[in-house]
């Protein structure tokens, strides 16, 4: 069984840490570092109150002056990765958190810290309070990042600007408007990185889930730059494709026109916890000529008020020639994860082909 995350935070971990710090840090009391470490909650702490507890207890052998805080981190940074240590370790991510904390005021020496740090272990959350702060002072800052010659630093430009980052506070003036992010996101459309080019896409869905059009208007101006681009594009656009937003659909050639849902059939209709929703059915093109096929399915989760909530999944999308008969047979699990709770009795199924939807079945979630 894999051990908890929480349990980055391990006596190995600050042994490492602790010997870096010695040889930066004048004066470093490496015990008593340790001691304020282990309190008796720590055990009882989960990652990121061991994270935040992490960036307190190191405040307290910092000088008081920021800048030169700063230049003492930067130069454990140096110290751990002659050592081949951390290097993109996640346990190391209290360093941007240091710089959240206690460098909010002092702008010109946190972005500088927040360019270098990024580059060891990613800042992409610790940026957000300075959008929220500064706003288009810091936005043009990451304009200038997304030409940076590191592709972390290009990254932040476009990950930490996203208006709705996931597990991360949301940036609301971005979700208004998110014109002044969209140079940023020009310049990395053609990024030799795929981890930036991803993230440029993960960004226009951000903008696509309150400004559709705009990303509309994006997927046209870019649409046949290049493959990569193209990939941006239709990553980018995939909260739209699962809504069946009709100009996405236009603007991919989806059409459901002439093609045919048929024995749509739930094999398990009757299912527990922990067990699978099996279904089935085929689809037909009759049409002449051959057409792309996007399948999705939704499954309508009963909530807590008895409601209904629609998630949409993803089947394939391929070329089917004319008159092609394919038939399909898909599992969904129903096995508890931490984020989804479910509740017991009636929920429905239905296929959707090319955006739209076709039948709905019913089945039965027990206990």
């Amino acid at each position: 069984m894999a051990s908890p995350l929480k349990d980055l935070y391990s006596p190995a971990f600050y042994d490492r840490l602790t010997t870096a710090l010695a040889a930066t840090v004048p004066g470093f009391d490496k015990e008593l570092f340790v001691n304020k470490i282990f309190l008796p909650e720590f055990e009882s702490k989960e990652l990121k109150e061991r994270m935040k507890h992490t960036t307190k207890v190191l405040h307290d052998f910092l000088p008081e002056d920021y800048p030169q805080t700063i230049t003492l981190i930067k130069k454990t940074i140096e110290h751990l990765r002659v050592q081949g240590i951390g290097e993109d370790g996640l346990a190391y991510m209290f360093l941007p958190d240091y710089i959240e904390t206690y460098g909010i005021d002092d702008f010109e020496s946190s972005v500088e810290a927040l360019e270098f740090v990024t580059q060891f272990v990613s800042c992409e959350f610790a940026v957000r309070p300075f959008i929220l702060k500064y706003d288009n002072d810091m936005i043009s800052r990451m304009q200038e990042w997304s030409l940076h010659e590191s592709h972390k630093v290009r990254r932040l430009a476009s990950e930490g600007s996203r208006p709705r980052l996931p597990w991360a506070m949301g940036i609301p003036f971005l979700k208004k408007d998110p014109t002044s992010i969209l140079p940023i996101l020009e310049n990395l459309k053609t990024d030799s990185s795929e981890y930036v080019r991803r993230s440029v896409a993960n960004s226009l869905n951000d903008i696509a889930k309150d400004h559709p059009q705009v990303v509309l208007n994006i997927a046209k101006k870019w649409s046949g730059l290049g493959a990569e681009t193209d990939a941006i594009i239709k990553h980018g656009s995939r909260t739209l494709l699962k809504q069946g937003h009709a100009d996405i659909l236009k603007h991919y050639g989806l059409d459901d026109a002439g093609i045919l849902l048929k024995d749509f059939k739930i094999l398990t209709p009757r299912i527990s916890i922990g067990e699978s929703l099996e279904f089935s059915f085929s689809v037909f093109n009759s049409n002449p000529a051959e057409q792309k096929v996007r399948l999705e399915y939704a499954i309508y989760y009963k909530k807590q008020n008895g409601q209904n909530t629609k998630k949409v999944y993803k089947i394939s999308e391929r070329i089917y020639v004319a008159g092609a008969a394919i038939n399909i047979i898909r599992k969904q699990k129903f096995v508890l994860i931490t984020t989804r709770k479910f509740h017991l009795g009636d929920h429905q199924i239905s296929i959707i082909i090319n955006g739209a939807e076709k039948n709905i079945l019913h089945f039965e979630l027990t206990a």
